[in-house]
This record gives C-alpha cells, sequence and structure tokens, in this order.
C-alpha cells in the first residue's frame, strides 16, 4: 500500500477516505493473481512429507535425486512464512532456480520420489509415482513463473501505459 498509494502502513482504517479504500480495492485486485498463484504454491509444498523423522528419508531421497538443495526445507524455510504476506517473489525465484538446476535424469529420478510419496500417502493412488511426480514438478515450474509473472505486470505503470497505447493504436 505504501508503494502503490502512499498509505503508511500502520494508518488506522478511521482515517481512510473513501478514495483510500477504493485504491486500496483496486491494488488488492491488481494483485489477485500473485496472492493466488502464491498460495497454490504453499499448497504444492504443503503437500510434500513434513520434515519429521518419518519424512526424513523423502527430503534425503529428493536431494540426492534432483541433484540441488535449493528445494530442501532448510534452504526454503525463511522463504515460505514471508510468502503469504505478499513477499512469494524470493521462494519463485529460488524453485525456479532448483527446476532449472536440474538436468532430464535427475528430474525423472526426482518426479519418481515426490509421485511414491503421493502414492504412499493416499492422496492419488490411482497413478503410477512416475506420473503423479511429472505432473507436481511440472505445476513447481509453472507457479513460480505465475507468481513471477504476476509481480511484474502491475510494477510499471509506464509499461501498463505503453501496452494500453499499442493495443489502442493496433
Amino acid at each position: 500500500m505504501e508503494h502503490q498509494l502512499g498509505l503508511a502502513s500502520r494508518l488506522e482504517a478511521a482515517h481512510l477516505d473513501v478514495e483510500g479504500v477504493a485504491g486500496i480495492a483496486v491494488v488488492a485486485a491488481a494483485h489477485r493473481d500473485g496472492y493466488a498463484a502464491t498460495d497454490h504454491l504453499l499448497g504444492l509444498l504443503a503437500a510434500l512429507p513434513a520434515l519429521t523423522a518419518a519424512g526424513e528419508r523423502f527430503w534425503s531421497d529428493l536431494w540426492r535425486s534432483s541433484g540441488t538443495a535449493y528445494l530442501l526445507p532448510v534452504n526454503i524455510k525463511a522463504l515460505v512464512p514471508r510468502s503469504p504476506a505478499g513477499e512469494g517473489t524470493a521462494l519463485a525465484r529460488q524453485i525456479l532456480s532448483a527446476v532449472d538446476e536440474m538436468t532430464p535424469p535427475q528430474r525423472v529420478a526426482a518426479g519418481e520420489v515426490i509421485g511414491q510419496a503421493f502414492t504412499e500417502s493416499d492422496h492419488v493412488p490411482d497413478l503410477r509415482s512416475q506420473v503423479i511426480g511429472e505432473l507436481w514438478l511440472r505445476c513447481l515450474e509453472l507457479t513460480p513463473w505465475r507468481v513471477l509473472h504476476a509481480e511484474r505486470r502491475w510494477d510499471d505503470s509506464a509499461g501498463r501505459q505503453a501496452f494500453v497505447d499499442a493495443w489502442a493504436g493496433a
């Protein structure tokens, strides 16, 4: 709100006029895609085994199979709690780096580990683990892109106007 509307984060609701409330609604609507994508990204991560004694084997296997430590809870632990508050871009960048770092054989192996965790948890027992894992990885790859794209679209008012002008003149 401070960046878009010049409103202090500690401003009390009683000090807002109709224009201020309308401005907040516009900013919230403009960022809804980013919030939805961030929420989806967190949901993907939440579907994986928790880092407990039982889940340690999964995370160890994922690390070995994927060849990247970027996805390990210890490396994203600080980014996850900040993401629901609208700071999902750092988590999105980290996840895209993890996916980018994987070779095709590592991706297949990671998909197998992930898919096996899903079939063992009874989330989707009727599909092969490799299919489930590959679908999860595809979603993990596309969702951070949606987070970053949504954030980028609303940052530059001159860029938005240039877009509108270009399409209006077409």
